[in-house]
């Protein structure tokens, strides 16, 4: 995922939480932010040190990235998204992570109807 699509910019991670939407599951939650122009999505990550230490971090970082690039033609554009991991994601590989964001996109209807990884 190219530099230009993330957040990171306390501004604008604030203008997400303030302005946005939430939902949750047991291991993400995830603020969406619907902008007026449709250009592509921008994501920012939080991972807490509660979480793990830094090559845990990391890794989740690495797979949150890889899931939304793998998802990238199934996300409606012009959203801002920040995703918070909680702790239960240390403990999950790459699929299972994918598929816990998976459903938590479901839940917020920022995915396609005809997405095909669903």
């Amino acid at each position: 995922m190219k530099k230009a699509f993330r957040i990171k910019k306390n501004k604008e991670f604030q203008m997400v939480f303030k302005g946005g939407n939430s939902v949750a599951n047991r291991q993400f939650v995830l603020y969406y932010f619907p902008k007026e122009q449709k250009v592509p999505f921008r994501i920012g990550l939080s991972v807490s040190k509660k979480v793990g230490k830094a090559v845990i971090r990391n890794r989740i970082k690495r797979y949150i990235r890889q899931t939304f690039t793998d998802l990238k033609e199934d996300i409606k554009p012009g959203f801002d998204f920040v995703v918070i991991a909680r702790k239960p994601t240390a403990e999950m590989d790459f699929h299972e992570t994918k598929k816990s964001l998976v459903h938590v996109l479901k839940k917020a209807k920022v995915l396609n109807k005809n997405s095909s990884e669903c």
